[in-house]
C-alpha cells in the first residue's frame, strides 16, 4: 500500500512539474517520467510493479493534462477524455513497470552467480 501510495505521488509531481515548470512543450519530459517508472518497478514484487506502474502511468497522465488543459470548454466537459487518455498512460507505466522489474531480477541473477 505505502508504495502504491508513493507511485500514485510521484505521478501527481512529475505530472504537474512536466506541465508547468520542466521542459514544458518538449518531449524531454519523457526523461525523467521513465527514470521514474523504471524506479517504480525495480522497487517493488512483479505483481507491485505492475499495479504500481499502472497507477503512475495513469496519475501521470491524467494530472499532466488537466495541469496543461488551457481551453475554452469548462474542464468538467474534459475530464472523461483525460481519464480515458490515462489509460493509454497507465499501459505506458504498466510496460514501464514490468522493465524496471526485469532490470532487478537479472541483476539479482548476475549477482547470485558471483
Amino acid at each position: 500500500m505505502k508504495k502504491t501510495a508513493t507511485a500514485l505521488f510521484a505521478g501527481l509531481i512529475l505530472g504537474f512539474i512536466g506541465a508547468r515548470y520542466l521542459f514544458v512543450g518538449s518531449w524531454l519530459n519523457l526523461i525523467p517520467w521513465t527514470i521514474a517508472g523504471l524506479g517504480i518497478g525495480y522497487w517493488g514484487t512483479k505483481n507491485e510493479s505492475i499495479v504500481n506502474g499502472v497507477v503512475y502511468g495513469f496519475v501521470l497522465s491524467f494530472i499532466f493534462l488537466l495541469a496543461e488543459y488551457s481551453g475554452k470548454a469548462s474542464l468538467m466537459s474534459r475530464v472523461p477524455f483525460f481519464a480515458v487518455l490515462g489509460v493509454f498512460g497507465g499501459v505506458g507505466g504498466l510496460v514501464l513497470g514490468l522493465l524496471g522489474f526485469s532490470v532487478k531480477t537479472r541483476l539479482t541473477a548476475r549477482r547470485k552467480k558471483r
